[in-house]
């Protein structure tokens, strides 16, 4: 195995550092409230950073996702590019690529997921809704009539990550088939509030229009919720990194009794726990990555990364606040916005102990690893 990024990989990674670090600064990020920050996300797509994620993998991606992480950028980076340009790329019809993929790499197009990742399908219906549509409203250059399969899906999703943000939703029905539903045909929507300040609301269908993505069956989904694990455990990786960056400087900048706080033993254990659990989520999500790129099973990779990023994540976040004292207590502090967006990867990644029990069935399966 070789982590080592690609020269294009390094190269978007950088771009994305400078872009976020510019850009998501405190100010900006306190003043966008739970809303997508309009100019950073026009720079980023202007720059082709959600394009070149066709290109780079789901390690580009999670490389990526590190840097919104790092600075906790208030953008729908991490949840389009997997589930809507990776997704798409992957599992779309040809006429589905032509249509969706230009509006998903230029951001004009948004796609979020309506399943935290560790509770998948089972909440939502559908039912089979065939329908012809004139050759004109298909791909150009396609003649005569074509017959497209769509659905109705009936059923909820109690919150849905940056779904005020978003212009599509990928859902998955009981059956564990792959819909993608146009934000348009939802109506109003009600917001919920979510530990992050991320624009969340809930969803309610009642014979909402839908066109599957993929074929019948789980294949789609279980790749989907699988990439999905892996970048959002990116995403932690740099929120992480970056709570524990900020903890670094405050420490060795204050000083008690003469010498700064970093000079205590205490501190410095405390800090390099939080450093071994980063790299301990960074690289289960690049291996998971890695082998899904490679085209090898990676199912229990993933687990093994949302593990790490749930577990550990939280306990990063933790130490970052608590190794700033008094400080780690003002929610007007930048420290306290990685700890809540590292409250919400660990639940939106799912309960530790549930993510065992789904690694310990498919181990148990034997299934390669």
């Amino acid at each position: 195995m070789d982590f080592t990024p690609t020269e294009e990989q390094q190269a978007a990674r950088e771009l994305a550092a400078r872009i976020f670090g510019d850009l998501a600064t405190h100010e900006r990020l306190a003043a966008a409230g739970t809303g997508t920050d309009a100019e950073l996300w026009k720079a980023l797509c202007g720059a082709g950073l959600l394009e070149a994620v066709e290109e780079t993998g789901l390690l580009g991606l999670v490389l990526l996702a590190e840097e919104q992480g790092r600075t906790t950028a208030q953008v729908p980076f991490t949840a389009s590019g997997v589930y809507g340009l990776l997704a798409v790329a992957r599992h779309g019809t040809e006429e589905q690529r032509a249509r969706l993929l230009p509006g998903l790499r230029d951001g004009t197009t948004v796609v979020t997921g309506a399943f935290p990742a560790a509770e998948g399908a089972g909440a939502v219906r559908a039912e089979a809704d065939a329908r012809e549509r004139s050759g004109d409203e298909a791909v150009p250059g396609s003649r005569g009539r074509a017959t497209e399969a769509r659905g109705r899906l009936t059923g909820g999703v109690g919150w849905v990550p940056w779904l005020g943000d978003a212009t599509h939703v990928l859902v998955p029905d009981e059956e564990r088939t792959l819909w993608l539903v146009r934000r348009e045909d939802l109506g109003p929507v009600d917001a919920v509030e979510l530990t992050a300040p991320w624009s969340a609301g809930r969803l309610v269908l009642d014979g909402t229009p839908a066109e599957p993505l993929g074929g019948p069956g789980p294949e789609a989904y279980e790749d989907v919720l699988a990439t999905a694990r892996v970048a959002f455990a990116g995403l932690q990786a740099g929120v992480c990194a970056g709570s524990l960056a900020r903890a670094v400087a405050y420490t060795s900048e204050r000083e008690q009794f003469g010498r700064p706080l970093s000079s205590n033993q205490a501190v410095q254990l405390r800090a390099a726990d939080a450093y071994m659990d980063t790299e301990s989520i960074r690289v289960t999500a690049y291996e998971a990555a890695w082998r899904h790129d490679q085209g090898l099973p990676a199912a229990e990779h993933a687990l093994t990364a949302a593990w790490w990023a749930s577990e550990a994540g939280k306990r990063v976040v933790h130490a970052g606040q608590h190794l700033h004292g008094g400080l780690g207590a003002d929610l007007d502090h930048p420290v306290h916005r990685h700890f809540l967006w590292g409250r919400q990867l660990d639940a939106y990644l799912g309960c530790g102990t549930e993510l065992l029990a789904e690694l310990g069935d498919l181990l148990a399966k034997g299934r390669p690893a």
